[in-house]
């Protein structure tokens, strides 16, 4: 029987160390409640391991995603460079992607990582449904991956 959505996402996960594999988890419950509605795109690519949070079933949508390696987490803004950024904590030089790197699970609270959340989702087009739930959707797992651990 194949396996769910939700029991591929475990399995990406258990390739990382403990301590990864439980910010991963913790970082993404936070990101649950942050956008309750938002589908969950997921990538196990070659570099790292990305659960975007999409208005949409399309990448090109996504409004900011958690993107891990074997050294850590950040999360990524995927139009980041048009984002206001007055505390300058966004990180990267791209045309697009800017990033903030995670500690732990407690700096997506920050005031500062709020705003900026908050700026994203109102550039958000289309915007997050008001009322409902998001969908778990593996995108691709890339068969040559960097090592988790």
């Amino acid at each position: 029987m194949p396996k769910t959505p939700e029991q591929q996402l475990d399995d990406f996960i258990a390739k990382f160390e403990p301590a990864i594999g439980k910010l991963i988890r913790e970082c993404r419950s936070v990101m649950r409640k942050r956008f309750p509605t938002a589908n969950e795109l997921v990538y196990d690519n070659y570099n790292f391991f990305v659960i975007g949070y999409c208005t949409t079933e399309r990448p090109s949508d996504c409004v900011v995603s958690l993107a891990t390696n074997s050294k850590g987490i950040g999360l990524s803004f995927y139009h980041g460079a048009t984002l206001p950024d007055p505390h300058q904590i966004l990180q990267g030089s791209g045309k697009q992607n800017r990033f903030v790197r995670l500690e732990g699970a407690a700096t997506l609270s920050r005031p500062e990582v709020q705003e900026l959340l908050d700026n994203a989702e109102a550039q958000a087009d289309p915007p997050f449904v008001k009322k409902g739930g998001g969908k778990l959707i593996i995108r691709s797992i890339s068969a040559k991956q960097r090592p988790r651990k």
